[in-house]
């Protein structure tokens, strides 16, 4: 359950707020489809993301997160961009352990943009003893935001769109919709 997710919230700051400090990876290869990972033992598709540690820099917390969730080490990518601030989303309190009940509220994250300029073959999802995903694909840039769990959704809209700078306008074709609820 997705509730598992959040217990390691005390391992990360949570802010005054009550937002973990988060990263997440859109990471794309050369036609600019996205990597779409699977969740282990879910029906769930999500980018890469993970929390950023006491004193870690948010750069150095992807880095980490790429190599735990996906296996790609930094000469595999090259970083294209990254969001200007924090993109929020808060967590529905029937997914929250109850002892983080009325202090996490959800995490606050900076989206990172990479190309992949390793192979196909260079991901692994078996890098670390408790892989995140136990699949994935290439997608559209404009992943269909319809396969994230639904409180998550508008950041994944928030962070396509303002990444979508750092690629060339007539290397992605833009979205009829991007859902929202």
């Amino acid at each position: 359950m997705i509730h598992i997710l959040f217990k390691f919230c005390g391992v990360s700051m949570i802010d005054r707020d009550g937002y973990r400090p988060n990263v997440g990876i859109v990471l794309c290869n050369a036609k600019n489809e996205v990597f779409w990972g699977k969740r282990v033992r879910e029906h769930s598709w999500q980018f890469p993301q993970g929390g950023i540690k006491g004193g870690e820099r948010p750069e150095a917390a992807m880095y980490r997160e790429l190599e735990e969730e996906v296996g790609l080490k930094p000469e595999h990518v090259q970083v294209l961009g990254r969001t200007r601030d924090w993109l929020r989303y808060e967590v529905p309190e029937r997914w929250l352990r109850r002892e983080w009940r009325g202090n996490y509220r959800g995490q606050k994250q900076i989206w990172f943009l990479l190309r992949l300029v390793g192979r196909d073959c260079d991901v692994c999802l078996r890098a670390t003893d408790k892989p995140e995903f136990d699949a994935w694909r290439w997608h559209d840039y404009w992943a269909p935001t319809q396969d994230v769990i639904e409180f998550k959704r508008a950041v994944y809209g928030q962070a396509l769109h303002e990444l979508s700078r750092y690629l060339r306008r007539n290397e992605i074709a833009k979205p009829n919709l991007i859902a929202n609820d």
